[in-house]
């Protein structure tokens, strides 16, 4: 059976146009994709910032928004200062002293070199290690060639970074003190008080759920760079590892953690670098425990104080931070969890309504035979 189905050209022209435009969007906003970071980044701030500028505000002469505004941006600045205070200089005097130990490691490995080649006359691996030595002496040429254009490429992107954090700064501190205009100007539009009340409610949830996440993940990170900080100390009093590098075993562990999924790990990994290089042993030990330490967090610590605050599954959580990552970097791995949460809102909000007409449309009779059914 065949069905022949007439579409007038009028239609055909305004479905293709529908089509073309959402492409046009989708295309814009990938194009785009690192204004539109800036931007969802800086609103991001702006949001976890809103509360304590709110709360200073209202307590400054006039009630001064710019005011709080200005304070909130420099006990920011002043806790970022004390993170790059406690995290570089560890890292350049343990790289230093790495360096200043490496002609004795060679030294170890030279003698222990005499003692494997027997072994290498043995087995026939001269000609191997000949080859291999040869060929990393004929890339060494094309290495020092690059260092020049490396160096370059890294200044640009050192650039690039801090001229996008300067703007999203800026940004965020706009939006602090001008988000009490522009919110009256966004619910003067509104004809209906009623509708006004119920986006009102929704905007408050979806604002919730944001700033729920971040203080369940300030908590997190806090609790694992406290910890971080016991074992280095812990291992400071057993092994040669300076008791020193706990405080920045602290700032390491709680920023980096900051970030979902990988951050925690990289975190790790950084520490046991740096006590490894004081003591090998040690340096082990605490992977061995960060891993430990890991397993708990994501079965306990987390799963507990996040759960009233986001309510999503894992799977959603590895499909918004994935999405995050590959699409817009670190920063969007970031806010991906925050955002998934709002979607989350807005879906249950969509189905709830759509439950509340679908019970309301029902006749006397059917609700009578649903109640009796349950």
């Amino acid at each position: 059976m065949k069905v022949k189905i007439d579409i007038d050209t009028k239609t055909f022209v305004r479905f293709w146009l529908v089509v073309i435009g959402f492409a046009a969007v989708i295309l814009a906003i990938y194009v785009a994709r690192a204004a539109f970071l800036i931007l969802l980044t800086a609103a991001f701030l702006a949001i976890i910032l809103n509360r304590p500028v709110n709360y200073l505000a209202r307590r400054l002469p006039g009630r001064s928004r710019v005011g709080g505004t200005a304070i909130a941006y420099f006990l920011v600045v002043i806790i970022l200062g004390l993170v790059v205070f406690l995290v570089i200089p560890p890292i350049a005097e343990q790289t230093s002293k790495f360096i200043d130990t490496a002609p004795a490691l060679i030294n170890d490995v030279s003698s222990q070199w005499r003692g494997l080649g027997a072994l290498i006359d043995k087995y026939q691996l001269q000609p191997q290690i000949d080859s291999a030595i040869a060929s990393i002496k004929a890339n060494s040429a094309g290495w020092a060639a690059n260092i020049g254009q490396n160096f370059m490429t890294g200044v640009g992107s050192a650039l690039s970074a801090f001229t996008s954090m300067l703007l999203v700064l800026v940004l965020s501190f706009l939006m602090l003190v001008e988000a009490p205009v522009w919110t009256k100007r966004l619910w003067a539009v509104y004809d209906d008080t009623e509708r006004m009340e119920y986006h009102k409610r929704l905007v408050s949830r979806m604002y919730h759920v944001v700033t729920n996440y971040v203080t369940g993940q300030i908590t997190v990170s806090g609790i694992d760079g406290l910890c971080a900080g016991l074992a280095v100390f812990l291992l400071s009093v057993f092994f040669s590892v300076p008791a020193s590098l706990a405080l920045p075993a602290i700032a390491i562990c709680f920023t980096l953690s900051l970030i979902p999924m990988f951050g925690a790990s990289l975190a790790g990994i950084i520490m046991s670098l740096l006590i490894g290089l004081n003591d090998l042993t040690a340096g082990i030990i605490f992977a061995i425990y960060f891993m430990v330490y890991q397993q708990v967090e994501n079965n306990l610590i987390s799963p507990a104080v996040q759960a009233k605050h986001i309510e999503l599954s894992p799977l959603s959580v590895l499909v918004a931070v994935t999405i995050g990552l590959y699409v817009f970097g670190v920063a969007g791995g970031i806010v991906s969890i925050p955002i998934a949460g709002c979607i989350k809102v807005l879906i249950e909000d969509r189905l709830a309504r759509a439950r509340t007409r679908r019970i309301k449309g029902q006749k006397p009779l059917g609700k009578l035979a649903d109640k009796l059914q349950s």
